[in-house]
């Protein structure tokens, strides 16, 4: 079971970024790299097209390291580690290991 997946409220705690909150669009479990909204902006330079006669500089979010994502519980609205609680059901979720809250995604 992932730490962090789609969907997750998340912080920075390295790098550029550090200290920003966004959600997680998408996750690359093969490179361990995540593209969160409103982080890690590079700028794409476009050539003029059909579709953009003007063409220009787009900015656009690029894939941050997971290592460098932390999942913020609810309840304590910080960056939490998480661990694995078995359900009654027999079924598993994640939890924080500060408060014990179950981390859901908005998903």
């Amino acid at each position: 079971m992932r730490n962090i997946i789609k969907g997750d409220r998340v912080i920075v705690i390295s790098g550029e970024d550090r200290g920003k909150e966004g959600v997680v669009l998408k996750i690359d479990a093969a490179k361990n790299r995540a593209i969160v909204e409103g982080i890690n902006f590079v700028k794409h330079h476009q050539k003029p097209t059909q579709k953009s006669p003007q063409g220009g500089i787009a900015e656009k979010e690029a894939p941050v390291n997971l290592s460098n994502l932390m999942a913020i519980c609810g309840k304590c609205n910080a960056g939490v580690k998480t661990k694995t609680v078995i359900l009654q059901d027999g079924g598993s979720m994640r939890a924080c290991k500060r408060c014990g809250e179950i981390i859901t995604s908005r998903t």
